[in-house]
Formats: structure tokens, sequence, C-alpha cells
């Protein structure tokens, strides 16, 4: 199998400590930590990244693609450099709730290929999501994200192997991180239907023991395939779920 990947969002330094702590005495498997990057927390993803870098030696901060303005350098190159830190990936990134974040017009393949300019050491991955629009238009998309220099890909979250198996016949020979998260409550399928264009398999439920079930079969299948597995969890099921998935 290849590398497991677990997402851990930086609410606050303690609690991403906390978390990292828990993860590192208690679950087994898990070789890269991502850091999201979102605009609501005071701590960016690549400080996040620093602070996972004390628990786990392989790092991957976020980097939000309509944040980096192409006509200065990398904002975040001295503290990723001051880190050591040698991935990212690089997404789209959602418009701040309030204008008083300046963003700019960039789109992902402009900032990977920036990322080759500034920061030639740096391995840049990429997002696939596969809710946004035709299968087709997705895959020019991971096209260009290619040419522009990405050496792998992190998926939205599947929920439906049928898709997943798709996607893997789309995406065969590239390095690919196959996304689970599990989905516990009415509102969380609401929140996926409605705002990532989710269709739910005719046998889901909303329960850690259906989200757990499906991320061993996703689990199963990258490993028979020398796949990467990227896990999303929540907070509040953090143990119950990696630990029914890696345990």
């Amino acid at each position: 199998m290849g590398r497991i990947s677990l997402e851990l969002v930086p609410r606050t330094p303690e609690e991403l400590r906390s978390n990292l702590e828990l993860v590192k005495e208690k679950i087994k498997g898990v070789d890269l930590i991502n850091i999201p990057d979102l605009l609501r927390l005071e701590t960016r993803s690549w400080q996040g990244a620093a602070i996972a870098q004390d628990y786990y030696p392989a790092v991957m901060p976020h980097i939000r693609a309509i944040d980096v303005n192409l006509a200065e350098p990398l904002a975040m190159r001295p503290e990723l450099r001051q880190s050591g830190i040698t991935e990212v990936l690089v997404i789209e990134g959602d418009p701040p709730q309030d204008m008083t974040h300046k963003v700019y017009p960039t789109i992902t393949t402009d900032v990977i290929q920036k990322f080759h300019q500034e920061m030639p050491e740096v391995k840049v991955y990429a997002g696939i999501d596969q809710y946004r629009g035709s299968m087709r238009q997705e895959l020019y998309r991971i096209h260009r994200k290619l040419q522009a220099g990405a050496v792998g890909f992190f998926t939205q979250p599947f929920f439906d192997m049928r898709l997943l198996e798709m996607y893997a016949d789309m995406l065969e020979g590239q390095n690919v991180y196959w996304g689970i998260t599990p989905v516990t409550s009415e509102r969380s399928q609401s929140y996926w239907e409605m705002k990532n264009n989710v269709i739910f398999p005719k046998d889901f439920q909303p329960t850690i023991e259906w989200s757990i079930e499906f991320g061993c079969k996703v689990r199963d299948f990258a490993k028979q395939h020398g796949d990467n597995l990227y896990l999303m969890p929540i907070r509040g099921n953090l143990e119950a779920y990696l630990e029914g998935i890696l345990g």
C-alpha cells in the first residue's frame, strides 16, 4: 500500500497538538499529516504543518490558489523553507465570507508553476473534485495540472465504490490519494448534497458504522492497487473513526 494521509484542522495550536499526540499514541499506520488552510482560523496551514513536524516528519500544508498574488513572491515561502517543508497541496480555495481578506483571480495551475519557479525543491500536489462537473471536465483539469507540474492528486471524499472505481480507471498510473470522511448526521449529509453535489448510494446511512465500513472498503481497494488513502475525520469522532479503519 502507498501512504496513509490524515487531515487535521488547526483550530488552535493546542488542539492540533492534542490531536497529534492522540494519533501518534493510539493510531498506527499514518504516514503523512495534511493541514487545511481555513480563513476563519488564526493558524495558517503552513504554521500548523510546522507544529505537526514535531510528531510526523511528513507534513503537507494546503495552499489556496486565490490567496496567491502572482505579481509577488510566494508569501509563505520563508516559513516553508524555515520549517523544511517539501510537499504542498494546492487547491482553488473558497472565497472569504467577507471581503476584508484580499483574494486574486489566480488558478491552481498558476500556483503549481509558481512553486516550480520559486521553490523547485517542493513537490506540489493538486486536488480532484469529482462532484463539480462531468468526468470529462475533471479529466481536462487533471491533465492541465499535470502539465503544470503536479506530482499527484488528493480527491474529495468518496461515498460510492462504483464512482471510485470509474475514477481509478481514468487515473491509472497516477499518484492518487483516495479521500474518505465520516458523515454521521442528516445535517452533514445535507451539507454534502447541497454544497458539494454528492449523490449518496441507496444503502447509505449517516452513521459512524456505515462510514467506517465504507472507509475499510476504500482502504482495501487502495492496498490492493498500491494507492494512497486520505482520511478526513471530523472533530468528535476522530479516535473511533481512525481506529475503525486503521486499528
